[in-house]
């Protein structure tokens, strides 16, 4: 994790608008992400980190997150990254168990986009 990376994550960690067990969930999964090579830097990860940290905060809260009408779009996009989407389901599946924070189709496809943009600046 790159300084600005960390800096963003103080933040939500200090700021007081994401709870801390998802802080501490969103950190881990860097780490992972990190630790097998991806290139969890700002630029690569801050959009990801943002997301996360704040959808898993609302499930938690147990306030809803509404589907999007770009839903389609979002899974087509997806049909050329299946590793993306694989690892977004088995993050929400993490999620689920550990945070008790279903994250709804729609989320999890985003978190895909996420991935795949960190899985395209690992092979810059």
């Amino acid at each position: 994790m790159d300084e600005r990376l960390a800096i963003r994550v103080r933040l939500f960690r200090e700021g007081g608008q994401v709870r801390p067990e998802v802080v501490e969930f969103v950190v881990a999964e860097l780490a992972a992400l990190d630790a097998e090579g991806a290139p969890v830097t700002d630029e690569s990860a801050g959009l990801l980190t943002s997301h996360l940290m704040f959808a898993l905060t609302r499930l938690v809260d147990g306030e809803p997150i509404t589907e999007y009408s770009t839903d389609a779009q979002v899974a087509a996009e997806l049909a050329d990254h299946p590793e993306a989407l694989w690892r977004a389901r088995a993050v929400a599946a993490r999620a689920r168990e550990r945070l008790g924070a279903t994250l709804p189709e729609s989320e999890v496809n985003f978190l895909g986009l996420h991935l795949a943009v960190l899985a395209r600046h690992g092979t810059h």
